[in-house]
């Protein structure tokens, strides 16, 4: 059943291309035969989201290079309320349903993007290059209104006259001009949203466009205004059941799986976006012209949410009551609970987070035909990204005495009685538990020139030869807090007889302070039902850094009670986390590139099957610096006075700080070859070839680098002689700002039929095999000691270690249905299917049947990309992340009269999001190989791979308009519900870890043209 889900797109799009021929040569016959026969006939009058499928139809079928685009209308008319959400409209194209770099949150309007389930995108604004300032090389597509689009176009395989950068596609925002437009035009929109989760009062957008052109005895001039502001408000509730451990001594003579509980979370987010556009244009005369546009786009959002997260650090104590298992000894239901210490322990979390964004774009253009032979055009850009966040979270704490569970319902089951809810609901079963701040900011810029020539030959063959030259200089700064996310603990169960007498309980008059019940209404739209808990007040998370040294005084207070009960300890005070004064937290990047290209146009329009295309060569060359800094701190080893000292060498390395900056250069050539043959009967065929690249992301070249040397030793307790066991010379980098950029050879076959205007089928077949793909890996950086010898530190580095691929095949559809009965005209339907296998090969390899140590971090290699159980077992064999193997979209139009309505479906397969990601790792692993030294401990390292399952989802909108200025519309998102799911590998199945449930949305929207 689950293998006929995904394959039924591909065979319904092959099938209704089949059915439906017939009836397009009917039309395409009939309307070449038939001539003036027809000339009293009824005509079709095409507009509305008709009209704009047919122009991205034509910019398709006409284009040199393999795209697929999406037109001003289009857009308009698509159920979607962000630019990202427009995309993945487009075949081949998916999007990503959680938050960026965060698979523990959900993204109600999407995030990233890939094109053929890779994410080398390249962004543009209008054919230049555009970006967000958050460390990597492209948009976020989500912080560009849609409103002020008037199409987007999608490049699968590039050519030499193309900015280089993109190895999965190139995505190039447009906007509308003034001389797009034949006078004056203007439109007012505006829209009410509202959330079914989220309920209370809808939320406003508005949009308006102003645009017109004079001729004047000193030329045509023209000027456009565009404005647009959207406000969103959403919901997301969230059920998440924690990792499973290996438990041998609940049921005799069995090993079952038992997770530490079920946990459950609500999240609010509030988003502002706004976009300002305006563009001027001169034209003086036939064969010169000037524009000059400005694009700022501006995104503030925040979200806050109520999290009872799991912070239970005994899960080898869990014990069950009437427990039942599956076959592989996985718990179905039970009841959960731990006497031994006094309960599950659980943190209800109190976060908020609000982030500010803004690209600014500024171009001018000059275009001047020199004669009817020469054109040439001038470019000059400057972009200015910047944003930054504010993250803080502040949690309180309680003993669960027991919670009953039942995993084998559609969402997961809690059960409680009367007295369990009282508890949980009483303030004075807390404690102050912890705070969690995070800060960064970031700005980036680049300035550009470009110059292109173009020459026309008057020649059978030969169409023209283009060249140019481009020169950019960018730069990124990015500051981080270190630590970047500063947990520390206010009071925990852990600290409880060393360091504190007791919890610093909410009951308690000395830790007196803002807390309050939430009730955890409508959770999941009345689904699902999970009792109220205290959470600290929101004026607490909010309140950071003043409100985070009050709670920490309280452990103050304990500890020192403490301290002096026993005699003995220290009670250090807490330290918020430094920002913009560590050079371990600022990542100071620039690159200067120049590029060269040269691309010839031809065509052989006297064959039976005329072919035409393009040729070409891009060269670069990137220079980049960045600022860089090397700590080293080594572990001194403290000899007595006249003590022997034996066994290994203890290398004599001073410690420092220091900065060193690094200059890295590298050149790329990149060929390409378009060819396009013209068949018979709309059909067409095309073949690309091509060399492309994608530069590192800013985020991965920082030139950071903590260096240590770690002594072991023993004392002979005979001779007083001091034993070095072992010398450890270790590191671990940041970034690398030696990284080359990652490579792709590639190629494309289509076959494109195109039967009627709108109407058209195409298959495309594509294979990209790269190399050089940045991972972490294991590098050699060597230090001098005092006497001049060299000694290697072995550096967990990220590095360009891997080879790869991405093939597959693309089959999209679309047609109006003009031969059919009265009542059924106007209908229509757009449908495609992608599929991409994948694949990634380190140079390296660094598998291991096991994983070892207690380490988490980046230098765990075999941890971070195989993942690992948390008895110890790797997985191993995991596919590219964020790759979804299928993907289809389904959309049934309508278009007659006043009247424009669509019905979209979008679906995605199953993808890995992340390996040892945040909700499913630790360091609480059993030890259960048998080679170990330590075996059957419970201290290993763990990281489970995180799945996001198949997706699909319906969005729905229908416009209707009361005159030709006026028009009313409805859209709808999530019309059907659907939750999105993650899964988590263990090695007794894939096991279900999260639900999210954002609810249906609506918008209403008046549009006026005038």
């Amino acid at each position: 059943m689950n293998h006929f889900k995904k394959t039924a797109m591909a065979i319904a799009v092959s099938h209704i291309a089949a059915l439906t021929a017939g009836a397009a040569l009917a039309q395409s016959t009939g309307s070449s035969t038939e001539g003036t026969a027809n000339a009293n006939a009824s005509v079709v009058v095409v507009s509305g989201q008709r009209a704009a499928l047919q122009s991205a139809q034509k910019i398709k079928q006409d284009a040199d290079e393999v795209v697929d685009s999406i037109n001003a209308e289009d857009i308009g008319k698509l159920p979607d309320r962000s630019v990202t959400e427009v995309l993945q409209r487009v075949v081949g194209v998916t999007i990503d349903r959680s938050m960026a770099g965060d698979p523990q949150h959900y993204a109600v309007e999407g995030s990233g993007v890939a094109i053929r389930g890779l994410n080398y995108v390249r962004s543009e604004l209008n054919g230049r290059d555009s970006f967000s300032a958050n460390g990597a090389r492209s948009l976020s597509f989500e912080d560009v209104p849609p409103e002020l689009m008037a199409g987007v176009d999608v490049y699968k395989n590039p050519s030499a006259e193309q900015i280089e950068g993109a190895i999965s596609g190139l995505v190039n925002l447009r906007t509308a001009m003034p001389f797009d437009f034949k006078g004056f035009k203007g439109s007012v929109s505006g829209q009410m949203s509202y959330s079914t989760l989220r309920e209370g009062k809808p939320t406003p957008s508005t949009s308006l466009l102003l645009s017109d052109r004079w001729k004047t005895r000193f030329g045509e001039f023209g000027l456009l205004v565009d404005f647009a502001r959207s406000q969103s408000d959403t919901r997301t509730d969230n059920f998440q059941i924690e990792p499973y451990y290996p438990r041998d001594n609940l049921v005799p003579g069995r090993t079952v799986w038992v997770p530490t509980g079920v946990t459950w979370r609500t999240m609010e987010f509030e988003r502002e976006r706004k976009g300002q556009y305006a563009a001027a244009q001169w034209r003086p005369n036939r064969d010169l012209s000037t524009s000059l546009t400005y694009f700022k786009s501006s995104y503030e959002n925040s979200w806050s949410e109520q999290a009872m997260l799991m912070k239970h650090t005994t899960p080898y104590a869990i014990q069950v009551a009437n427990g039942v298992y599956d076959a592989n000894g996985a718990l179905l239901s039970g009841t959960l609970s731990d006497p031994e210490h006094g309960g599950i322990n659980l943190n209800p979390d109190r976060r908020v987070s609000s982030r500010n964004s803004s690209t600014t774009d500024i171009a001018w253009n000059v275009q001047w035909r020199v004669n009817q032979d020469w054109t040439i055009r001038n470019d000059v850009q400057r972009i200015r990204a910047k944003t930054g966040s504010l993250d803080s979270d502040v949690a309180t704490g309680m003993l669960l005495q027991k919670q009953g569970i039942d995993l084998t319902t559609k969402l997961p089951t809690l059960h409680f009685d009367d007295a369990d809810r009282a508890a949980i609901a009483n303030p004075n079963n807390y404690y102050w538990a912890y705070t969690m701040e995070h800060l960064d900011r970031s700005t980036a810029s680049n300035n550009v020139w470009k110059t292109d020539v173009q020459y026309n030959f008057d020649h059978a063959i030969l169409r023209d030869v283009r060249f140019g030259v481009r020169f950019t200089d960018r730069k990124s700064l990015t500051q981080n807090s270190n630590p970047s996310y500063n947990w520390q603990a206010i009071t925990q169960p852990y600290m409880l007889g060393w360091n504190i007498p007791t919890l610093a309980y909410l009951g308690d008059p000395r830790f007196n302070n803002e807390v309050r019940v939430h009730p955890f209404n409508n959770f999941f739209n009345g689904d699902a039902s999970v009792p109220a808990a205290v959470f600290p007040s929101d004026s607490l998370a909010r309140g950071y850094p003043d409100s985070y040294a009050t709670l920490h005084s309280y452990h103050t207070i304990l500890c020192e009670q403490q301290a002096a009960t026993q005699g003995w300890g220290t009670c250090d005070p807490w330290k918020r986390a430094t920002f913009g004064t560590d050079p371990a937290e600022i990542n100071d990047v620039a690159e200067k590139t120049k590029a060269f290209y040269t691309q010839l146009r031809f065509g052989f329009d006297d064959l039976k099957y005329p072919v035409d295309g393009n040729i070409g060569v891009r060269y670069v060359k990137t220079d980049m610096r960045a600022a860089g800094y090397t700590v080293f701190t080594p572990n001194v080893v403290a000899i007595p006075p006249g003590a022997a000292v034996t066994g290994v060498p203890v290398p004599d390395i001073k410690a420092f700080s220091r900065q060193a900056d690094f200059e890295h250069a590298y050149s790329n050539v990149l060929p390409s070859l378009n060819l396009r043959l013209k068949g018979t009967g709309g059909w067409q065929f095309r073949l690309a070839l091509a060399k492309a690249m994608s530069r590192p992301d800013f985020g991965r070249l920082q030139a950071y680098n903590r260096l240590s040397q770690q002594v072991n030793s023993s004392v002979n307790p005979a001779t007083g002689a001091v034993n070095i066991d072992s010398v450890s010379l270790t590191g671990e980098a940041s970034g690398n700002p030696m990284l080359k950029p990652t490579m792709s050879t590639q190629l494309d076959v289509t076959a494109e039929w195109y039967f009627a205007p709108g109407g058209s089928f195409t298959v495309a077949l594509f294979n990209k095999r790269l190399k050089d793909i940045v991972v972490d890996q294991m590098v050699n950086v060597e230090l001098p000691d005092t006497a001049g010898a060299m000694h290697r530190f072995a550096t967990t580095s990220p590095v360009n270690g891997a080879k790869g691929h991405a093939r597959g095949f693309e089959l999209a559809y679309q047609q109006y249905y003009d031969n059919v009965p009265n009542w059924l005209k106007g209908i229509g339907v757009q449908a495609s299917f992608t599929f991409v296998d994948s694949a990634r090969d380190l140079y390296n390899p660094v598998y291991s049947e096991y994983c070892s140590g207690s380490a988490d971090g980046a230098a765990n290699l075999n941890l971070n990309i195989n993942g690992c159980d948390t008895d110890g077992r790797v997985f191993g064999n995991l596919p590219l992340q964020g790759l979804s193997r299928q993907s289809a979209n389904l959309s049934l139009m309508y278009d007659r009269g006043p009247v424009s309505a669509r019905v979209a479906y979008n679906w995605r397969s199953r993808s890995l999001q992340s390996v040892n990601a945040w909700g499913a790792r630790g360091t609480d692993g059993k030890d259960t190989n048998p080679a170990s030294p330590t075996y059957g401990a419970e201290n290993l390292a763990w990281g489970l791979p995180l799945w996001a399952e198949a997706y699909g989802q319906i969005d729905a909108s229908i416009f209707y308009k009361l005159t030709e200025k006026l028009s009313i519309g409805l859209e709808a998102q999530n019309l059907t519900d659907v939750k999105f799911r993650q899964t988590m590998d263990q090695h007794i199945g894939n096991m279900n870890h999260t639900w999210f449930k954002t609810g249906p949305r609506y918008t209403a929207q008046l549009r006026y043209d005038f």
